[in-house]
């Protein structure tokens, strides 16, 4: 070994601490998952999320049918990741998943923290959420209550 820690025959290599070489950008491409995505496996983009966040292991994934309720989308998705981290990285696999299912590239707001990520996906708007934040905003609860019967008024 080198004094830069190069191996025999892996000079051109980068490694990571346990000595395995890191996945490059091609061999990502032909991960089975991204190939049947790139075959349009999913018919909307909503199917696509909900089977991105599966895959990301979110917690307490909660789909509203928002149609009717608002002009800015039609669906609203709404998950936990247990982490910040955990957080940002459903965030990052939903953005790529998306783009590789050709559903276009989504805005994406709050990823510095983590705490709130949102996702504009169209018609679509996702929300991840850590659980003490989700809790405390309580926004599916908002969201998918249903039109409340005529207001009672005393006079």
């Amino acid at each position: 070994m080198s004094a830069r820690g190069e191996r025999n025959g892996n000079h051109g290599e980068r490694h990571d601490p346990l000595n395995m070489p890191f996945k490059s950008e091609d061999t990502a491409l032909s991960d089975p998952q991204v190939a049947a995505v790139r075959a349009g496996e999913y018919a909307d983009p909503l199917s696509a999320v909900l089977a991105s966040l599966d895959e990301s292991k979110a917690e307490d994934i909660v789909s509203i049918d928002i149609k009717g309720k608002t002009a800015m989308a039609d669906h609203m998705v709404i998950a936990s990741g247990r982490s910040n981290r955990h957080v940002g990285a459903i965030a990052d696999h939903l953005v790529r998943h998306l783009k590789n299912a050709g559903f276009g590239a989504p805005r994406v707001e709050g990823l510095p923290h983590c705490d709130w990520v949102l996702i504009d996906a169209g018609d679509i708007i996702v929300h991840l959420f850590r659980p003490d934040v989700r809790t405390f905003y309580n926004i599916e609860k908002m969201w998918s209550a249903e039109a409340e019967t005529t207001p009672q008024y005393s006079n």
